[in-house]
């Protein structure tokens, strides 16, 4: 693990990118307030540091040792704990790509996953997991070893997770008749509408699932209702749009709201404070 923190500390960028496709490293020296993102499609694994994150009613706690997947890209709450620039918390992400996932699948006699699983789940990462990400991390100082081993070393990590504690949670990534890939296609279009009001019943035809099972599966995946995750999207496109356009009301109209007195209800009880607040602060640069 010192190893591995002292790579992440070193090749770590604002944006998080590195040399090697699909995997990012992050150093983050302040905890503040819980802030709103979305998950992306990723493994994240802790090297050091505490971080919380709620989905929904649902809270997840996860640390150095330990990682996190999320299967399907949600709205998420989340801030570290306990951190500082003397102890920052560092951490490795491997984006999930499901033909990755899907070609594994193919190489082993692997079990079905029983029902749905959630769609983020922390667990205690293994000798041999931490072995290969350390290994991963290595090639960020070989670029010239990396295009070549890479995707060999990705492919063990990937492995490692889809046949431990949580492989159930990537498996049904691959699987194209999985119940998780139907959510996910009911996910990408609210996502892509969020704007739009929607009847349950038609977002279960574009998942190609009963409306009652539709329903059960996405709580279980996501913590919420569509409809609670269609305004969890609006609330986040909205706290974007603030910091270049300060017309409230012109804000709400464009993220779906047709009535700016509930747009900004919601805002505060979602972020703590009303939008007109948002709408003043300068934004700040990265660096």
């Amino acid at each position: 693990m010192d190893e591995l923190r002292a790579l992440i500390a070193k090749h770590a960028r604002p944006d998080m990118t590195t040399i090697i496709d699909d995997v990012l490293v992050s150093r983050t020296t302040a905890g503040g307030p819980p802030t709103p993102s979305m998950s992306g499609t990723i493994l994240a694994f802790v090297a050091q540091g505490r971080k919380r994150i709620a989905l929904g009613e649902r809270v997840y706690d996860y640390r150095a040792g330990q990682y996190l997947v999320a299967s399907i890209d949600m709205p998420i709450t989340g801030n570290y704990v306990g951190i500082s620039p003397s102890e920052p918390a560092l951490g490795l992400g491997l984006v999930l790509e499901p033909d990755l996932v899907a070609e594994l699948l193919l190489t082993g006699d692997l079990p079905k996953a029983a029902g749905t699983p959630e769609g983020l789940a922390v667990s205690d990462a293994s000798p041999e997991l931490v072995d290969a990400v350390t290994r991963l991390a290595r090639l960020l100082d070989q670029p010239r070893d990396a295009r070549a081993l890479a995707p060999l070393i990705k492919r063990e990590i990937l492995w490692r997770v889809m046949t431990g504690e949580q492989g159930a949670v990537v498996r049904q990534l691959g699987a194209q008749d999985s119940s998780l890939s139907h959510i996910a296609r009911a996910v990408r279009w609210i996502r892509e509408n969020y704007a739009e009001s929607f009847k349950v019943e038609n977002v279960a035809r574009i998942a190609g699932m009963s409306e009652s099972a539709f329903y059960r599966n996405f709580q279980a995946v996501t913590a919420m209702s569509p409809i609670q995750f269609q305004k969890q999207i609006r609330l986040q496109e909205a706290r974007l749009l603030l910091a270049t356009n300060r017309d409230v009301t012109s804000v709400s109209h464009r993220v779906g709201y047709d009535s700016p007195s509930q747009f900004s209800r919601e805002y505060r009880r979602q972020f703590g404070a009303p939008p007109s607040r948002d709408a003043k602060l300068t934004p700040q640069p990265v660096l």
